[in-house]
């Protein structure tokens, strides 16, 4: 059965601008989709509608799998849990085993945090627990907005693993991913939000498993440091791969920008 997404739009109140309007996706068993943007587009607003966070003020979203796990960009940590105490009970209100939470803190690498509270945890150690939480259930919808950030070496690395598994069991993941580490993830669709609206961007596979489709360029600029970070986001958004290189001199940073 495919998920669909008919004609939706959304705005967040009567006179507001509409951010999102008329889109239109399919999202079948095992699918992969990679939802890019620069900052501002909607992104986050159309991965919380796809959860079922939000409703659409028009249009529909039908066929979504009754099991739905979603971590957001900021997991909300001001809560008054330690970590295994959170994920104990987000199992009770799964209906999941509770051991499911101690078998995501190991792969996700947060064994040592599990006695920790939440409003203590450092940003990178709180996203891993939202991750936890929306993985444990076992889910037949998998979005992720920004899964990548703040995560150590060891854990981008395994998560393209459970993204692959998810899909692979036929669970349908939706994700939006700044800093490209599912590039190498075969089979995977990217769509771009751009001015409210949703449209499929080609993704060529060449033998090396880079994600290009066309020829690189290589670019280097030269970026007051003050916007350099900026300007990194909205490359990356882009699908664009950035890599700083260093200080040109005061004030400014050059980077090494690779185009696609």
């Amino acid at each position: 059965m495919t998920m669909r997404v008919a004609n939706l739009s959304f705005r967040y109140g009567r006179r507001d601008p509409w951010v999102l309007s008329g889109v239109e996706l399919g999202l079948g068993a095992g699918d992969v989709i990679e939802i890019i943007g620069i900052n501002g587009t909607g992104k986050s607003t159309l991965l919380r509608l796809i959860a079922g966070l939000l409703r659409p003020v028009r249009g529909t979203i039908e066929d979504r799998p009754g099991v739905v796990g979603y971590a957001p960009e900021r997991f909300p940590a001001g809560q008054p849990f330690t970590v295994a105490a959170y994920l104990r009970h987000i199992a009770a209100v799964r209906g999941v085993d509770p051991r499911s939470a101690e078998e995501w803190s190991e792969r996700l690498g947060m064994d040592h945090l599990l006695g920790q509270l939440l409003p203590d945890l450092s940003k990178g150690s709180a996203h891993k627990v939202g991750l936890a939480q929306a993985l444990l259930c076992r889910p037949g919808l998998l979005v992720l907005d920004e899964p990548f950030a703040g995560l150590d070496a060891a854990t981008r690395d395994e998560l393209p693993r459970v993204v692959d598994e998810v899909a692979g069991r036929g669970g349908i993941v939706v994700v939006s991913d700044h800093q490209g580490d599912l590039r190498a993830l075969p089979g995977r669709r990217r769509h771009e939000v751009r001015d409210g609206t949703l449209r499929e961007v080609p993704v060529a596979a060449p033998d090396d498993g880079s994600d290009v489709a066309e020829p690189v360029t290589m670019l280097e600029v030269s970026v007051v440091t003050s916007k350099a970070a900026d300007l990194a986001e909205r490359l990356r958004a882009e699908g664009h791969g950035v890599r700083t290189v260093g200080t040109a001199r005061p004030g400014r940073t050059t980077g090494t920008v690779v185009g696609q």
